[in-house]
Parts: structure tokens; C-alpha cells; sequence
């Protein structure tokens, strides 16, 4: 079975490296014959994903208003209000491998929770097309990211794997009868341990992790965050590693960390990861910690599945939903909205701290079923792929 993976932003964002190398791992390890095609947007990025086994360039490509396919593009769109034939030159980059797969898996988790997609949803009514399969891997979307063209869309899949049970709920609430529950595959994900830098205490380090994409939909939680830094390093004796987990242009922690090292750098108890690490050993240094404050969902899956105390400055329905499915309800989970008050946050971490024992007890219960439920996953994809 061959299987193109798409929508993959590449693997600056070691979210969406984790969820490539995981799936992978978890496909290849029940479909003997499976071999995994990735579409990229940055596949200069994606070298490390050894267990692929094509990397193709899945680059949108503008069209030039005055070639042939910018006036053919024109004219379809001013005689019949339809942009189908546009989107289909501008991703001729992923359509035109569909032929030689078997399988479309749409990945990313949250890619749907970004407004319309009008490239994506043409891509996919050109899989049904030509007869392939369409899957939705592991995603998370809120209601009040659905609209009447995304759920035509979601129509069109022969499976949606939801990776929470908020996203499923609402999903199955919408009609769709073409939706199962599992777990995302970074579960899964396997880590790598390298020497622990300079600063470490062994046992007494919290990771830290806090986004550009939080700051920027509410202002204010940059102080809060600081704030927080700053009890922590007044009421506890721990080292803080600052930890990068999307290093892209425009959207990068390791700039916005680096804000907060050179603040509390006098203090000899704040230090920063480096950018380059992958995602594996980002859960290297992540699992050795005896807390994780962050913000980035890949990053608080590596903490969760590592057996650490987490807690998630969350954004979207997907923070919500993971931890409802791991402690039966939303806890240590503080939305976007909440995150201004410095108080309300400081709180939430010493209520971590308190709680220490007993969230590493349910989480040492939980994980082992949310990683079968990750595995569930590939079962489904067999059923309809077979």
C-alpha cells in the first residue's frame, strides 16, 4: 500500500514532524507492505525523517495572470464562479502524485482550524476523483471553526480520525457518520537522550515553552508569562530550560525565548534550548524534567506521554479535548482568555506543583491507553483502506 501524507508544513514545526514520524512508525509497524510519500511545503526541512520514504517538493505554485492557466483561471472564475481550476495549478505540486498512491492521509491535527481552505479542499475533491482513498489523520477542530463549505468538505472523506473527544462529539453532532475516535500518533513518538546541558539540575528542572501565536492573540500574556518565570524562580529552587518547539520564520519561540533568558540570565537558573534540535530530542530533554509549562501541543505531548506534570497554555479546542481524554476533565488547561491574568496562572502552577504525585499517578494509568488509542488509528485506516 502506497500513501501520500499532505498538508505538511514541514519540519521546522516539530509538531508536524512528530506527527509524520510517528505516524509513520505506527502505519509501517501493521501494514507490512506500506510505504509513505510526504508532500511538503519545506522539504529541505524534512531530511530527518528517516523512516519516509519520499520526500516530494508540495510547494503551492502562484499562476502567472498572463499565461495560458491565468487566463483559463480567469475565465472559469468570471463565466462560472469557479476557482477549482486555479487552486489545481496552484497545488499541481500534491495533486499530481495522486495517481500513484493508494491513500491520501490530510494531516497536521489543527490545519482545520485556520479558516477556509480552499486549496486543501480542492486537493481532496481531486482524490475522490481519481478514485483514492481520503483520510483526515488525527485532527482537531472546534465548532466555532466550522462552517457550510468545511463540512462539504468533510463529507468527501472516507474516514475522519478525531484526536479528541471534543472534536468527535461535535463532528458526529454535524451529521458526519464518517468519524472515529483515537489519540494523536505523537503518543507515540519515540525520544533521544543527549548530554544535558550546562544548568541542569537532574530531578529539579521545568521546561518552559511559551509562542509567538499565544502572544500575539492576547497581548497581555507575555507579562503573565513573565510573571510566572519569576515565581517560580522566588519560590522553588529550579532550573527553568526555556524550550523551542517551532522555529520558523515569523513564528518562532526560540526569538521570543530568547527575550526571557536574557532577562533572568543573571539569575544562573534560566537557560535556553538550542533551535536545531529535532523533535526527538526535544523529548529527550523534555522527559528528564520534573515540570513542563507549555504552549505548544506537540511540546505538552512529549511532556504528558514522558509521565510529566503538565500544564498547557492552551489555544484551541485541541488542548481542551487531550486533556479531558487523559484526566477526565480540562485540567491544568488555561485558554488563550485566560491567560492575561498573572494570578490565575501562577495559581494553575502551584496547583501543579501540589498536585505533583498524583498527576505522574494518572498519568502512569492514562498514557498506556491513549497510546492505543493512537495506534487505533492505523486499524481504522485499514479498514477502509483495504
Amino acid at each position: 500500500m502506497k500513501i501520500m501524507m499532505f498538508a505538511h508544513a514541514g519540519s521546522l514545526n516539530r509538531g508536524c514532524e512528530a506527527i509524520v514520524r510517528s505516524s509513520t512508525q505506527l502505519i509501517k509497524e501493521r501494514i507490512a507492505d506500506a510505504r509513505v510519500l510526504l508532500t511538503s511545503e519545506r522539504p529541505e526541512t524534512d531530511r530527518l525523517l528517516d523512516k519516509v520514504d519520499e520526500i516530494r517538493d508540495g510547494k503551492a505554485q502562484p499562476v502567472s495572470r498572463f499565461s495560458l492557466d491565468g487566463v483559463l483561471a480567469a475565465l472559469s472564475y468570471k463565466l462560472r464562479g469557479d476557482e477549482s481550476y486555479a487552486l489545481g495549478k496552484i497545488h499541481r505540486n500534491v495533486i499530481r502524485h495522486i495517481p500513484e498512491v493508494d491513500v491520501c492521509l490530510s494531516i497536521g491535527g489543527d490545519n482545520y482550524c485556520y479558516g477556509e481552505q480552499p486549496g486543501w479542499y480542492e486537493i481532496d475533491r481531486q482524490v475522490k476523483r481519481q478514485g483514492k482513498k481520503l483520510v483526515l489523520w488525527g485532527c482537531s477542530i472546534g465548532e466555532e471553526d466550522m462552517s457550510e463549505r468545511k463540512l462539504e468538505d468533510l463529507r468527501l472523506f472516507d474516514l475522519i480520525l478525531a484526536r479528541e473527544t471534543l472534536t468527535y462529539g461535535m463532528l458526529r453532532s454535524k451529521g458526519l457518520t464518517n468519524v472515529r475516535l483515537c489519540a494523536d500518533a505523537a503518543f507515540t513518538m519515540e525520544k533521544e537522550e543527549l548530554p544535558l546541558p550546562s544548568g541542569w539540575q537532574e530531578g529539579n528542572t521545568l521546561g518552559f515553552n511559551f509562542s509567538p501565536l499565544v502572544w500575539k492573540r492576547n497581548e497581555r500574556s507575555r507579562d503573565a508569562a513573565r510573571a510566572l518565570v519569576a515565581h517560580i524562580l522566588s519560590t522553588t529552587s529550579m532550573s527553568i530550560a526555556l524550550t523551542p518547539h517551532v522555529v520558523e520564520e515569523g513564528n518562532n519561540d526560540y526569538d521570543l525565548l530568547r527575550q526571557f533568558e536574557e532577562e533572568f540570565a543573571a539569575t544562573g537558573r534560566v537557560f535556553l534550548l538550542p533551535d536545531h534540535l529535532s523533535a526527538t530530542q526535544v523529548k529527550g530533554y523534555i522527559a528528564r524534567m520534573r515540570f513542563f509549562v507549555g504552549a505548544r501541543t506537540h511540546a505538552t505531548i512529549a511532556a504528558y506521554s514522558s509521565l510529566v506534570p503538565t500544564l498547557v497554555l492552551g489555544y484551541s479546542v485541541k488542548s481542551k479535548g487531550i486533556a479531558r481524554d487523559l484526566f477526565g476533565k480540562e485540567k491544568l488547561v488555561l485558554g488563550i482568555d485566560r491567560l492575561q491574568d498573572k494570578t490565575e496562572l501562577i495559581a494553575a502552577f502551584d496547583e501543579m506543583v501540589r498536585e505533583e504525585a498524583e498527576l505522574k499517578a494518572q498519568l502512569a494509568v492514562a498514557i498506556p491507553r491513549i497510546k492505543q488509542m493512537s495506534r487505533k488509528a492505523v486499524d481504522y485506516l485499514c479498514e477502509v483502506a483495504r
